[in-house]
């Protein structure tokens, strides 16, 4: 059996998507699973068995060059499945176009007719969609096939070219002499709506260093870098440091799985590392501003999720139009005693 995969196009998404991911690995252990992927979310799952091999679709904007092409490797590939994690028209058309003899997915944006197995989405009383966790409805995908409950137990892995790179990054900052490390996530690549101001990242930093003598690292991707050496100059204490100061062979999504697996606590806006942290059971704050909470639930015991209610908000704006006052009305004072509550000895990272 073949089983094309096509995975979200978000990285958290991605980290969601693994219980169902497993429940087809452990319930057809015979198959052969691709995962159709965009090139940006494709280091998510690095050195994760639950693939057999991952085929890069092209960036947005350019799917016609790519799309046909990879339509026809499928097609020789002969697939018996495809699940569609992504609820787009451009991947139900690739897989149709594939000759893949099951299409499972969402009948939404007028893809219906492009799949073999359609599934209703959850709706209010209006008929709109309803804010429901993602986890969710990823699960329900995989159990047309005939999978078990997946659970929420979501799982990564690094690679041994990850945990060298981390390895690095600890000797040299001295993190590895810490009791306590912290990770500090201020990047967004949603939109700036989802932002916390820099200079509150600098003083709950502060915060970590001053009263719990915990060496902190701020992450960051290559987009960010500027960001994270400003906030780790700012802070103006030795403890404290920046990913992209440190990352010697550069930064990529396995070093950020690598600093989060070993940290002692992840802070974070609600971005695609809040997930991570979920998959390898660390302890989790996050900042949420105008996104419903419900879409990325993921059910992990170990996170805390700050919310302040406004009147126009969860909005799911990209930038915010008004004020922003979502997100300035988290203070350092909430965020550090979130944190307080979710570190103790027996969550430090082994």
């Amino acid at each position: 059996m073949k089983i094309a995969a096509f995975l979200p196009n978000w990285v958290g998404d991605v980290v969601m998507a693994t219980p169902a991911l497993r429940a087809l690995r452990h319930t057809f252990p015979d198959a052969r699973i691709l995962g159709i992927a965009r090139p940006y979310v494709a280091g998510v799952l690095e050195g994760s068995p639950l693939l057999d091999e991952q085929v890069l679709l092209s960036k947005r904007g350019a799917w016609r060059h790519r799309g046909p092409a990879i339509a026809w490797q499928l097609r020789r590939e002969k697939i018996d499945a495809a699940i569609l994690f992504p609820n787009t028209f451009r991947a139900a058309l690739v897989a149709r176009l594939a000759g893949c003899r099951r299409r499972i997915g969402y009948r939404l944006y007028g893809r219906g007719f492009l799949l073999s197995d359609r599934l209703e989405p959850l709706r209010d009383e209006r008929g709109w969609l309803k804010p429901a966790p993602a986890i969710d409805a990823f699960n329900r995908l995989v159990a047309v096939l005939g999978c078990p409950n997946p659970g929420y137990r979501m799982e990564l892995a690094t690679t041994a070219a990850d945990e060298k790179a981390a390895d690095q990054v600890w000797e040299t900052s001295r993190l590895a002499a810490k009791n306590e490390v912290v990770c500090l996530n201020p990047g967004a690549a949603f939109g700036s709506a989802k932002y916390w101001d820099k200079e509150r990242f600098v003083q709950v930093a502060r915060e970590f260093v001053d009263r719990r003598g915990c060496g902190v690292l701020v992450l960051c991707g290559p987009k960010e870098q500027e960001l994270a050496r400003d906030i780790a100059r700012d802070a103006r204490r030795s403890g404290v440091h920046a990913l992209s100061e440190l990352s010697g062979s550069g930064l990529s999504l396995g070093l950020t799985k690598a600093c989060i697996k070993r940290a002692s606590l992840l802070v974070t806006t609600d971005s695609g590392p809040r997930h991570f942290a979920a998959a390898f059971d660390r302890p989790v704050v996050t900042l949420f501003g105008p996104t419903h909470i419900a879409w990325t639930e993921t059910y992990h015991p170990a996170a805390v999720h700050l919310q302040k209610k406004v009147d126009c908000g969860p909005c799911q704006l990209r930038e915010c139009p008004l004020d922003h006052q979502c997100m300035k009305l988290l203070t350092v004072d909430d965020v550090f005693a979130a944190a307080v509550s979710l570190l103790s000895p027996e969550r430090k990272a082994s």
